[in-house]
């Protein structure tokens, strides 16, 4: 018993009488003077496992820092110490790291801070992004933060075209987008106005008249690209005959849509009162006998004489 105390004695004043040593930058070993520095590096056993006790004062004293305490930008390690909740770099911590709403964390998610004063893992958190959404066809989108978490984009389309689909979109967590690309869709009719409507006298001697116009004027509200123009009636520079006419012009879009407009064509045809024949005679006319410029001559039956104007 005697000599076991002697033996724990001369222990105890072994280590209290050793100085503490000053830890001394080689290179490689993961020790830095500099207590700005904030690496967390890869895991290295060492050849010599044995442990430099020499280099920790007695529970009395503070335990020294044995790896240098983790600061991680934009994130938090919360360590642990076989030592008490206060050393939180001694030898055997173990921290757990996490990063900042917003941030991604890059690496070890679990250190330990090993014999070699490393480390056991690196790690660094990364600001979370989405990716650009490309621009759709005939709109555009705002944002509010770019690609960065929370931003929201809002879509719009051109003038003619009309929004299907998610409006917004935001960057979330996850580093996607929420819900959908949107489309825009040309659902506007062309504009189409057709000439006015128009009366016209019969030319003389006939009882039809030859109307001209223009063609209608067309524009797409959309992309401006009218495909196709139908006409039912008669077209211009037609003989209309007399009475009313009703001239149709129907205009489609590239997406399909279709817009029409109207005008009437009316054609009157001047006329006299209507002539009767002579008693014991009869009448004979051109044309309808009683329009503008027709003429009508006068015949006797067999054992008369005509008297007075031949013709009219």
């Amino acid at each position: 018993m005697a000599s076991q105390l002697t033996q724990r004695g001369a222990l105890f004043l072994l280590f209290f009488l050793t100085p503490a040593v000053t830890p001394t930058w080689y290179a490689g070993s993961g020790y830095y003077p500099d207590e700005s520095y904030n690496e967390v590096y890869a895991e290295e056993v060492p050849q010599a496992p044995a442990l430099d006790y020499r280099a920790c004062l007695s529970s009395i004293a503070t335990v020294p820092r044995w790896c240098y305490t983790l600061n991680i930008q934009d994130g938090e390690a919360t360590c642990y110490s076989p030592k008490g909740g206060n050393y939180h770099s001694s030898l055997g911590t173990r921290c757990e790291l996490s990063c900042d709403r917003g941030f991604r964390l890059i690496g070890r998610r679990s250190v330990q801070c090993l014999p070699s004063r490393r480390w056991s893992g690196t790690a660094y958190c990364r600001q979370m992004r989405c990716h650009a959404l490309p621009f759709i066809t005939s709109g555009t989108y705002t944002c509010t933060n770019g690609v960065l978490l929370d931003s929201r984009c809002d879509y719009s389309c051109s003038s003619g075209y009309h929004l299907e689909g998610d409006r917004s979109r935001i960057c979330m967590e996850d580093g996607r987008w929420s819900g959908g690309e949107p489309v825009c869709v040309d659902i506007d009719p062309p504009k189409i106005r057709c000439p006015h409507s128009r009366e016209k006298m019969a030319e003389p001697e006939k009882l039809t008249a030859r109307v001209y116009w223009d063609p209608p004027l067309v524009k797409d509200s959309a992309d401006g690209t009218i495909t196709r123009v139908t006409l039912r009636g008669p077209e211009p520079g037609s003989h209309f005959p007399e009475g009313e006419h009703v001239i149709r012009y129907t205009a489609y879009d590239r997406a399909y849509n279709r817009a029409s407009c109207k005008f009437i064509v009316k054609v009157q045809v001047r006329r006299c009162p209507t002539l009767k024949p002579p008693q014991h005679g009869y009448l004979t006319c051109t044309s309808a006998g009683d329009n503008y410029g027709a003429t009508c001559e006068y015949h006797c039956d067999g054992g008369y004489d005509r008297q007075g104007t031949p013709s009219r």
